[in-house]
């Protein structure tokens, strides 16, 4: 039987070799994929201004080469950088000396040695692969500054010993051992672009019996700048040589130099469109050009092993979900970091979300027990597993569940209450519901809270009552079991003595009550879908659905609560906004109603004294 061919699939996504892993980026987004120390693959990713969105002229051709050229420069560095905090993590403290300048003067010494590190490296490759084949092609005899022969001869010679020094550079650090391991990533960066180019399936076995040579390689872009580099300057040398060079060998070598780094943005960008153009085209004439790039390709890269295979198919595929679904959040590294970085850091990801900035302050002031009011002064270098649990929590939170299920209890009014998508969150205004119901209720009295949810109000105001040496029976209802199991956990956590009963609204209740406390369901059917997404995907329907205008549950409340409330016995609830007046008329018969303001100034609570 005739195997069926695999279909070619073009791809925009290109790649880097970093620290024992692969970065991969697209259009929209960019990915490192990373085997930390315990041989973990971790992941960072950030999004990315679509190109539609970045400056008309930066996208003009031969523009577009140099901006990439410089893009390539800075992020390559951060990225190799990264990745080396991944698989060489530091836990050590920073120095005293550290955390004065830091905490005094703002003034961040990794950042200043990176920034410096790798100014230095583009001093060194200006060096290197400029000046010294500038300084060696000197003693050859030849008029360097002639607009002839001599001067093209010149500029040949140059490239070429360009090029030499080049290949020897290549073959000097593929002796080190972890920068020959980065050769390794970067065929295996090559392999699963080829990979996927082919149509194949993105599997570790499918990907080594790909080609680990590329048309769109940085390698071939590279023997195409110097190839590149000496046309221009040689064009260059016959325009100006004339009226530039003094005749001094001294002066006229630094003006050679200089020239050259000046005309260095114009190489990088004929460079990257003769590189697009021949990574296009399949014509086999243009294999000629291309043959040398795909040689060198040979020296910079290596038969990768298996994880890192697996590494660089997580960048790529990283890549490939974030371009197509831009709901996707951005992903971090997890290593040893400072405190006052990881939390910017992951502000940052949380506004890029419309995730309030606050809510990444409590995630840190929670895990590291500190003030959160101290969070955005304190400079302290973080943990690994510290790092791993901000993150992990991070992560979560920004698939839109909301923090307090994600960290499984919220405070309220001073105790800690269990929560998850069986009931909702308690809110601060339900607070102030639990200090009137504390205010109310007297010694021996028997208080109910009515739709009691995760149970919040009825052990607050319990507990509340204990301590101010006020002991009252307490009973709280729900229709919902699920709701009740989780409130049961609550009492117990807390130590309150609550007798919970499942039961629609009174259906299930033949007693009366001296105080009843309710915050029942009250937003209108048809506006929960416009609620926020951490509101309406995640907490219970059943408690936030008041029915068509979302008066449904206090209309039924009106008319049984006569039944189970004492003579002058008192009725707290809370009600959305604009509903309380409503409310108030539903109560008939009643001697004596209030409508109370919140914090905020909104009329939220009704009193009813029967």
């Amino acid at each position: 039987m005739k195997k069926e061919k695999a279909t070619k699939t073009c791809t925009y996504i290109g790649g880097q070799a970093v620290m024992e892993g692969v970065m991969m980026r697209g259009k929209r987004s960019m990915a490192t994929a990373v085997r930390d120390v315990e041989g973990h693959i971790q992941i960072e990713s950030e999004r990315l201004a679509p190109p539609e969105k970045t400056n008309k002229f930066f996208r003009l051709p031969f523009v577009r080469g140099v901006v990439n050229f410089i893009h390539s420069l800075i992020d390559g560095n951060r990225v190799l950088m990264r990745s080396a905090e991944v698989a060489f993590p530091d836990d050590e403290e920073p120095s005293k000396g550290e955390k004065l300048l830091n905490e005094k003067h703002g003034i961040d010494i990794n950042a200043i040695v990176t920034t410096v590190a790798g100014v230095l490296g583009v001093v060194l490759a200006l060096l290197i692969f400029v000046a010294l084949p500038q300084w060696v092609t000197g003693f050859l005899p030849f008029d360097k500054t002639s607009t002839g022969l001599d001067g093209l001869w010149f500029n040949l010679c140059e490239g070429g010993i360009r090029l030499l020094i080049f290949i020897l550079y290549i073959l000097a650090i593929s002796l080190i051992p972890s920068l020959r391991r980065v050769f390794m990533c970067h065929g295996a960066e090559h392999k699963t672009i080829t990979c996927y180019e082919e149509g194949k399936e993105l599997t570790v076995e499918n990907v080594r019996g790909c080609s680990r040579v590329h048309d769109r390689c940085g390698t071939t872009f590279l023997f195409i700048v110097m190839m590149v580099s000496i046309v221009v300057f040689s064009l260059v040398n016959i325009a100006i040589a004339g009226w530039l060079y003094t005749g001094n060998s001294a002066v006229d070598g630094i003006l050679r130099f200089v020239l050259k780094v000046l005309m260095l943005p114009i190489v990088a960008g004929v460079s990257y469109e003769v590189l697009k153009l021949l990574a296009k085209t399949k014509n086999k004439f243009f294999l000629i050009f291309k043959f040398p790039g795909l040689l060198m390709q040979r020296l910079t890269t290596r038969e990768p092993e298996d994880g890192m295979i697996e590494c660089a198919i997580a960048a790529f595929n990283t890549v490939l979900a974030m371009d197509a679904d831009p709901t996707i959040p951005e992903k971090r590294f997890v290593t040893a970091d400072k405190l006052t970085s990881l939390l910017k850091d992951t502000k940052k990801r949380f506004a890029n979300c419309g995730i309030e900035e606050e809510e990444a302050e409590w995630i840190f002031a929670l895990i590291l027990d500190i003030p959160k009011s101290a969070i955005n002064t304190e400079e302290k270098l973080l943990k690994i597993p510290q790092v791993k649990e901000i993150l992990r929590i991070a992560d979560e939170r920004l698939t839109g569940r909301p923090l307090w299920y994600v960290m499984g209890d919220a405070d309220f009014c001073g105790y800690k209450i269990k929560v998850d998508e069986r009931v909702l969150i308690p809110r601060p205004e339900t607070e102030e519901l639990v200090m009137m119901a504390v205010a109310a209720a007297e010694e021996g009295q028997h208080v109910l809270d009515l739709c009691t949810g995760s149970g919040a109000i009825a052990i607050a105001t319990y507990k509340e009552l204990e301590k101010a040496g006020r002991k009252v029976r307490m009973t709280a209802i729900d229709v919902s079991e699920k709701a009740l199991e989780l409130a049961r956990e609550n009492a117990e956590l807390n130590e309150a003595e609550i007798n919970f009963i499942q039961s629609d609204l009174f259906t299930r209740i033949r007693e009366r009550f001296d105080l009843i406390v309710s915050n029942p369901p009250y937003i209108p059917s048809a506006e929960i879908e416009t609620l926020q997404r951490e509101v309406k995907d995640f907490e219970p329907r059943l408690a936030l659905d008041g029915g068509a205008d979302g008066l449904e549950i206090y209309r039924k409340i009106a008319a049984d609560v006569s039944k189970h409330l004492t003579r002058g016995g008192t009725l707290l609830m809370e009600v959305g906004a604009g509903q309380a007046e409503e409310v108030v008329k539903l109560f008939k018969g009643n001697s004596y109603s209030m409508i109370i303001k919140d914090f905020n100034g909104v009329d939220r609570y009704v009193k009813i004294v029967m």
